[in-house]
């Protein structure tokens, strides 16, 4: 069963960079999921999709899976975008430029 390395995107309402620096290991859908005729739930027999395992670094996560003689498929990590301005700099003391309305 194939298994996916990957570090996972900030959460839309973070600014920082707190709780992103780890790496997960998940499997992929062995079978679709599928919709409840009664409920409406979506629900699969695949149990290991609820797996999402945590390492500190991709390396440890790589290691696992070959230790476990699992496939996987490493998702190359993201470049950081550079830091925006704040809109308090626009009030700073010592800027280059002068602020005009």
């Amino acid at each position: 069963m194939p298994v996916r390395i990957y570090k996972p995107a900030r959460n839309a309402m973070q600014s920082g960079k707190g709780k992103s620096d780890y790496w997960l290991l998940e499997h992929e859908a062995a079978e679709p999921r599928r919709a409840d005729p009664l409920m409406g739930w979506t629900s699969s027999g695949d149990t290991s999709q609820q797996v999402r395992l945590r390492f500190a670094t991709k390396e440890q996560a790589v290691a696992f899976a070959e230790r476990e003689g699992l496939a996987y498929r490493v998702t190359p990590e993201a470049p950081a975008r550079s830091a925006r301005k704040s809109y308090s700099d626009n009030f700073c003391w010592g800027r280059t430029d002068n602020w005009t309305h």
